[in-house]
């Protein structure tokens, strides 16, 4: 007997640090034109960041964000990875930009029982976790786990484990959220029939072996006590090739919609280019403006 399904979309949201600008585009959007209803939402590092501010009902703030910060030695920088340990200052990001400078609404974020999901990489054993964040600020350490990147960022201690950014370990999490065979089962989430999957690169792209951010990772030895770990490092970029192609495939049986950059993406996962950066935002914007139509029918399973 087929396990019940959700009828309501899942929203997915790749990672890309700055490059999640193009995401904060098509959300923005979304949230413009009320576009809502998801069964569930499932946010990988900068992801995480965009979900975070789509659950919460703010429209603009990521973009604003970025661009506002990007030039701050506190926000991303290695100053701050020479002084706090990560490369994304945690203090900064998830305090002071937090609760002062540009405060999330958590009064909209708790109000919203929509299941939020920020996937993780569980250090010790080399595989992805999948943290509910249902309040804040409770869950805020699962948000910052989640964009937490290796070699230049801290490790995360949550209830016992270890975690680091989810990209390593599952970078676009459909299976999980479709309940798809050999997906991991997260406990208490009734998979989605099908999910709207939003990319930060494009669909031409194909990932080297073991690419610039895994090699650092694998030449600064800082985890050289997780075997487990270290293979996933190693075999992240094969493993993110064979999962764009199965995404492919369930986007042409109508399972997935899949909204990605027209375009090759330029723009770096730390890129402080204010034109390239808006310009990334503005590309996200259009897609969905001009694809809306489109997403309505697909969240209506029409």
């Amino acid at each position: 007997m087929a396990a019940e399904k959700n009828g309501a979309p899942a929203l997915v949201l790749e990672g890309g640090g700055f490059r999640g600008m193009f995401t904060a585009g098509v959300l923005d959007v979304l949230q413009e034109a009320g576009v809502r209803g998801f069964s569930s939402i499932w946010g990988v590092s900068a992801g995480a960041i965009n979900a975070s501010n789509f659950r919460s009902r703010q429209i603009g703030r990521t973009m604003r964000d970025i661009l506002a910060f990007r030039d701050d030695r506190r926000f991303m920088s290695l100053w701050s990875f020479a002084t706090t340990g990560d490369i994304a200052g945690a203090d900064f990001m998830y305090d002071e930009v937090q609760y002062r400078l540009d405060p999330c609404d958590e009064e909209a974020f708790n109000a919203d029982e929509t299941p939020f999901y920020a996937v993780v990489s569980d250090v010790t054993f080399g595989v992805a976790d999948y943290l509910p964040v249902r309040r804040y600020p409770d869950d805020l350490e699962r948000v910052r786990a989640s964009a937490s990147l290796p070699a230049v960022s801290r490790i995360v201690e949550i209830d016992g484990h270890r975690y680091l950014d989810g990209g390593t370990t599952d970078s676009i999490p459909f299976g999980p959220a479709l309940g798809l065979p050999g997906a991991r089962e997260v406990p208490g989430h009734m998979p989605a029939e099908r999910a709207l999957v939003v990319l930060t690169l494009d669909r031409t792209l194909r990932k080297e072996l073991a690419g610039s951010g895994e090699q650092l990772a694998l030449r600064s030895r800082r985890y050289d006590a997780y075997p487990y770990y270290l293979e996933a490092l190693r075999t992240r970029a094969e493993r993110y090739n064979a999962q764009r192609d199965q995404l492919w495939e369930l986007e042409r049986a109508g399972t997935c919609l899949v909204v990605a950059p027209e375009e090759p993406v330029t723009v770096g996962s730390s890129t402080r280019d204010g034109k390239s950066l808006l310009a990334l935002y503005v590309a996200g914007r259009r897609q969905a403006r001009e694809r809306l139509d489109e997403i309505r029918a697909f969240m209506e399973g029409r």
